[in-house]
């Protein structure tokens, strides 16, 4: 209990923010059909109380230290010493006000465009979103596991039942990939169990997994990886993440984009690195590698995308490449630019999905081909695109230039080869967005858009939230820098205090057998 701060408000935060959403769902599953108009209401209004209730995180969260905030824990299953124990540090504190922010807009913009089973889909978004926020809560791997899970059934059925011609291929993929990971997290998480006195708690294992030697590290890292790589996702396994972003409704693509991805490269920050520290910096260099090839090839495959969606989604293996490089180069440099740059991708990407689904409501087309000349009868969607390309592309002053210019120094400092190459990707992510900008709002207005209406006021207000943070986090990076400062530094630190005596008692061990028959 050293590392936790307990909670200094007069209510249990975290469970507020956690539970709301999922007893909202509850709420709303029980009502009777019919009424469309009360299911949205009622799912705008839990999901407006929840980012309100979540705003203290933001101003009372305390800069100046690395411990767990906010933290609540109780007795729930003492005979297998499991807790309920929830806190939030400097990194998951911003992906929790990301997720109950995502939460209003994915439910402003399928007002009018989710017209079936019009209850039920809101059901899904609000039990999504609160099991998004337990993830990042959870200081107890039991309950953590339960949250990463419970996140699978409602996507599940969000692009199974919603989503587009082919969804049911999409998503048996998605389930599968995730699936499959997950099972091989468990079964580390119950080796983590049984080789540490019996305990879930994050804290503790953090504190004593470092002591595991280095050849069960390593197999316990792999086997988190499998996991967290699936949800990043990286290369080689990201091929189910195109599939599930085109097929999925719009709400999905940005809950899929803004908030499930990310939680693969959390995962990375609170479990494979604090756990094992010997392990990550052995597999730090293939991890850079693999970033850099998942940067290039992601950049390169977009240029051959005919789908709006579908390129959009393939930028989000390049960018996410950028993330784990960043977090992975291993310095204070890249880790704090791979996680500003998980919320600024989140931001982004996610804004470029709701204006996607804006056209897409309009058109029901989303073939690059389809639009030409947009710029012309729709001047405000396109200027609103337009800034989000120039952050995409990491133009000076929007939030992805300060992601990709840490990221980029930290990797320079780690490798100076590994920086140079995943610098071509910043070349090539302004080559494939300029070129769909180019394509779908200049030109010769096509006749097909010539008689579109601009953006409404409803998608207007989900989509300026994400266009706030553009420029706030873009002019103001510290605001949102302060929060993860103290908790990166100790991480550092963590990881490198691994080494020495720990590291020399490995050698030892090995070379004790080989010196003893002299």
């Amino acid at each position: 209990m050293e590392s936790l701060v307990m909670n200094s408000l007069s209510y249990p935060i975290l469970s507020v923010v956690t539970f709301l959403p999922i007893a909202g769902g509850i709420l709303l599953m029980l009502m009777p059909r019919g009424n469309d108009n009360l299911a949205r209401f009622g799912a705008l209004a839990v999901t407006v109380v929840t980012f309100l209730l979540s705003l203290p995180l933001f101003t009372a969260f305390d800069r100046s230290t690395w411990k767990m905030q906010f933290a609540e824990m109780s007795p729930w299953i003492p005979d297998w010493n499991i807790n309920y124990a929830m806190g939030v540090d400097g990194i998951s504190v911003l992906f929790v006000l990301l997720s109950t922010l995502v939460g209003i807009l994915c439910v402003l913009i399928s007002w009018t465009a989710v017209k079936e089973k019009v209850k039920e889909f809101h059901v899904a978004i609000l039990i999504v979103e609160g099991a998004m926020i337990g993830v990042f809560c959870s200081l107890d791997m039991f309950l953590f596991y339960i949250f990463w899970e419970a996140m699978l059934i409602p996507m599940f059925l969000l692009i199974g039942i919603w989503g587009g011609p082919g969804r049911l291929y999409a998503t048996i993929k998605f389930f599968l990939f995730t699936l499959v990971g997950s099972l091989l997290m468990l079964i580390g998480i119950i080796t983590l169990y049984l080789k540490l006195g019996g305990t879930f708690f994050i804290p503790e294992l953090a504190a004593k997994a470092g002591s595991l030697p280095i050849g069960l590290q390593t197999t316990l890292w792999l086997a988190f990886f499998a996991a967290f790589a699936v949800k990043v996702p990286m290369f080689p396994v990201h091929t189910w993440l195109p599939d599930a972003h085109t097929e999925a409704p719009t709400a999905g693509s940005v809950i899929l984009a803004a908030v499930l991805i990310k939680m693969g490269a959390y995962g990375f920050l609170r479990f494979s690195i604090p756990f094992f520290p010997e392990a990550t910096k052995a597999m730090a260099m293939p991890m850079m590698v693999l970033s850099v090839v998942g940067i290039i090839y992601g950049a390169v495959i977009c240029f051959a995308q005919t789908d709006l969606k579908r390129l959009i989604a393939y930028s989000s293996v390049s960018h996410m490449g950028f993330v784990t490089l960043g977090i992975f180069a291993m310095n204070t440099q890249g880790l704090e630019g791979g996680i500003i740059q998980m919320i600024n991708h989140g931001v982004v990407t996610g804004g470029l999905f709701l204006m996607v689904g804006a056209v897409y409501e309009r058109t029901h087309s989303r073939e690059i081909a389809f639009y030409g000349g947009m710029a012309k009868p729709l001047p405000v969607y396109a200027t609103m695109f337009l800034i989000l390309t120039l952050s995409s592309i990491g133009f000076p002053g929007t939030n992805g230039f300060v992601g990709e210019f840490m990221i980029l120094l930290g990797g320079f400092t780690k490798n100076r080869m590994i920086g140079l190459f995943a610098s071509t990707g910043v070349i090539l992510g302004a080559g494939y967005m300029l070129w769909l900008y180019r394509r779908v709002f200049f030109q010769d207005v096509s006749d097909n858009v010539a008689a579109l209406a601009d953006i409404n006021g409803r998608e207007m207000a989900a989509v300026l939230p994400m266009l706030f943070l553009v420029f706030w986090i873009g002019l103001n990076p510290d605001a949102y820098l302060g929060f993860m400062h103290a908790t990166v530094e100790h991480l550092v630190a963590h990881v490198n205090a691994s080494g020495g005596a720990a590291q020399l008692a490995q050698i030892s061990q090995i070379i004790e057998p080989i010196g003893g028959g002299r």
